[in-house]
C-alpha cells in the first residue's frame, strides 16, 4: 500500500523529528470501509480504522477479530501432493517402518521436526530425526547423514523445512532405495526433486494460496490430514488414542513468528491459538526456556521472537544444532531444564560473537557506500566471520540502511551467507536467479531471506548482478517510508477498554503491524 501521497499528510506533519511524514494509513475509500465495519459489526471507530487499514474486508471482520482454525484451515488436500504425503506415511505407521525426519536447523526447522516426530511417536513409531550442522553441513540435506540414516534401516525420508531445492541430494537418497517426502515453504527452482511427495505451497502447481505459511504452519496441515487418514483406517483407538493436535500450536506459532511469515489468514489462528497452548505451560521444554528467558507474565508475539526464538536458534548457530529439537521433544523435567540453560548460555555467548562481526560489517558497508549513496542492496564479507550470525548482521544491517542486506563468511575461497529484505523487494527470487546465471554455488530461500554460497571470485558479479535486479523494486520500496497513522487519541481517550479493544485487532507482527 503506497502512503506517501501528499493528500494522505496526518495533522500537517510533513516531516517529524526522525526525517519521516506522517501519513493517514486510510485514504478516502478505506475511511469509508472503516465507517462501514464500524457500523455493521458495532466496533469502536478506532479499531475499524486499525482493521480497515489491514485491508480487511467489510465481510472478514469477525474472523479477523476472532481467528479460528476452523473457520480459516481449508482441508488439508487443498495442497497438492498432500494425499500422496499423508498415503506414504500412513503406510509406514501401519507397517512399522523406519522413518527418519531431516530438519533444518533454524527454529523453523525445529518446530517443524517436533511436531511431525511426536505424532508418529503417538502413532507407534520411534522416527529418528536428524538437525544438520550449520557449518559442517549446511543447509538442507546432504548425501552424507543421508547415507548413515540408509544404513540404519530407514526406509522413509522426511524433509520439513528444506528440500524443495534439493534435486540431486534426494535422487541419491532414492538410489539408496529411500521414499522420500518433502514438507517445505521455501522458493522452488525450475526443477523440482523426484520424490513420492513434495508439499509447499509455493510451487507453481499449487492453488492453495497458502504461499504465506511456514514450514511448521504446512506440517501442521499434514499432521491434520495424516491423523484423520489414521483414523479412517482404524488405527486410533481406546488404548491409542488420537491425539489432541490444537495442544500442539504452541509450536506452530512459535515457528511461524520466529520465521517472519505475514501474521494474516491462517497464520493468525495459528499464532492466536498456539499461545493459548503455550501459556498453559503443558509442553516442559518451552516452559523451561521461558523460566531461563524470565518470562513472567503471559507469552505475546513479541517474546516468541525476541526471547524464545533466539535462544532456539542459538543451539543451531554455534553450538549443537539437535538441542532446540530435543528441548521441544524431551518429556524429562530434568532434561528440559539443563538444556533451557545450555541454549540460554549459548543465546549469550551468541550475541557476544554478533556484536563483533555486526562492528566490522558496518564500518564495511559505510567505508564502501556510505548512508545515503549505498547501491540497492549491501553485501558484506568476511574472512572468518562466524557463519552462524551472518543471518542476524543481514538483519541489522537491513534495518539501518533500509535496504536488502547480504553478510557473507568466507573461509578460503568459498563463503556462505545470508541476506535479509524489506516489504516490497523479493530477495529470494534474486537469489534463485544468481544460482541460474551461475553466479552462486547454491542458494534459496523465499521474498524476505535468503542462504547462499559464493565463491571469492564471483563476489564482485554478484554485487553487479544484484544491483541490476534489486535497484527498480528497492527505490519504489525505500520511497513508500512515511509513517502510517491508524488515528489519533487524545489523553483521556487512552482508556483500559480501548486498549482491549485493539488487542483484539492483534496479533500483531509481520504483514500486520502494531497500531
Amino acid at each position: 500500500m503506497n502512503i506517501q501521497n501528499p493528500n494522505r499528510c496526518f495533522l500537517g506533519v510533513s516531516a517529524s523529528v526522525t526525517g519521516r511524514s506522517w501519513a493517514d494509513r486510510l485514504d478516502a475509500r478505506g475511511a469509508q470501509t472503516a465507517l462501514a465495519i464500524a457500523q455493521r459489526h458495532g466496533v469502536p471507530d478506532l479499531l475499524a480504522r486499525i482493521v480497515a487499514g489491514r485491508g480487511v474486508a467489510l465481510d472478514e471482520v469477525p474472523q479477523y477479530l476472532d481467528p479460528s482454525i476452523r473457520a480459516l484451515m481449508p482441508d488439508p488436500d487443498s495442497l497438492t501432493d498432500m494425499g500422496a504425503a499423508v498415503d506414504r506415511l500412513a503406510s509406514a505407521v501401519l507397517k512399522g517402518e523406519s522413518v527418519a525426519v531431516f530438519g533444518d536447523y533454524d527454529v523453523d526447522g525445529a518446530t517443524s521436526t517436533a511436531l511431525l516426530v511426536s505424532l508418529l511417536r503417538t502413532a507407534g513409531l520411534d522416527p529418528l530425526f536428524h538437525i544438520p550442522d550449520r557449518i559442517f553441513e549446511g543447509y538442507g540435506p546432504n548425501v552424507g547423514a543421508i547415507e548413515q540414516l540408509a544404513a540404519r534401516g530407514v526406509t522413509l525420508l522426511v524433509t520439513v523445512d528444506c528440500g524443495t531445492t534439493s534435486v540431486e541430494t534426494l535422487a541419491a537418497a532414492r538410489r539408496l532405495g529411500l521414499d522420500v517426502v518433502v514438507i517445505d515453504h521455501h522458493l522452488p527452482g525450475d526443477t523440482l526433486p523426484e520424490v513420492t511427495a513434495l508439499v509447499n505451497a509455493n510451487r507453481q502447481d499449487d492453488l492453495s494460496q497458502l504461499g504465506h505459511l511456514c514450514a511448521a504452519g504446512v506440517v501442521f496441515m499434514t499432521l491434520v490430514g495424516l491423523s484423520r487418514r489414521l483414523r479412517d483406517l482404524g488405527h486410533w483407538t481406546a488404548d491409542r488414542p488420537a491425539p489432541d493436535l490444537l495442544q500442539s500450536l504452541d509450536l506452530v506459532a512459535l515457528g511461524t513468528v520466529a520465521d517472519v511469515v505475514p501474521l494474516r489468514g491462517l497464520n493468525r489462528a495459528y499464532v492466536s491459538k498456539g499461545l493459548i497452548a503455550l501459556r498453559r505451560r503443558q509442553r516442559l521444554g518451552l516452559t523451561a526456556l521461558m523460566d531461563v528467558a524470565r518470562l513472567d507474565g503471559p507469552p505475546r508475539p513479541c517474546h516468541l521472537g525476541f526471547l524464545l526464538g533466539p535462544r532456539i536458534n542459538a543451539g543451531g548457530r554455534i553450538g549443537d544444532a539437535a538441542l532446540g529439537t530435543r528441548l521441544l521433544l524431551t518429556d524429562d523435567p530434568m532434561e528440559a531444564k539443563r538444556i533451557a540453560a545450555e541454549l540460554d548460555r549459548l543465546n549469550t555467548e551468541r550475541q557476544e560473537v554478533e556484536r563483533a562481526v555486526l562492528e566490522a560489517a558496518e564500518a564495511e558497508a559505510l567505508a564502501a557506500t556510505g548512508l545515503e549513496d549505498a547501491g540497492a542492496s549491501i553485501v558484506v564479507s568476511g574472512e572468518g566471520w562466524h557463519p552462524g550470525i551472518v543471518g542476524l548482521v543481514a538483519a541489522r544491517l537491513k534495518e539501518r540502511f533500509n535496504r536488502p542486506a547480504f553478510a557473507i563468511a568466507f573461509n578460503g575461497e568459498t563463503g556462505t551467507g545470508s541476506a535479509r529484505s524489506i516489504p516490497g523487494v523479493d530477495i529470494g527470487k534474486a537469489v534463485h536467479g544468481a544460482v541460474e546465471a551461475g553466479l552462486l554455488v547454491k542458494g534459496g530461500g523465499h521474498a524476505m531471506a535468503a542462504g547462499l554460497t559464493v565463491e571469492r571470485r564471483r563476489l564482485g558479479d554478484l554485487r553487479a548482478y544484484l544491483e541490476g535486479q534489486l535497484a527498480a523494486s528497492v527505490e519504489t520500496a525505500r520511497a513508500d517510508r512515511a509513517l502510517a497513522i491508524d488515528g489519533a487519541l487524545t489523553a483521556g481517550g487512552a482508556t483500559v477498554a480501548l486498549v482491549e479493544q485493539v488487542a483484539k485487532a492483534g496479533p500483531f507482527g509481520s504483514g500486520n503491524p502494531e497500531p
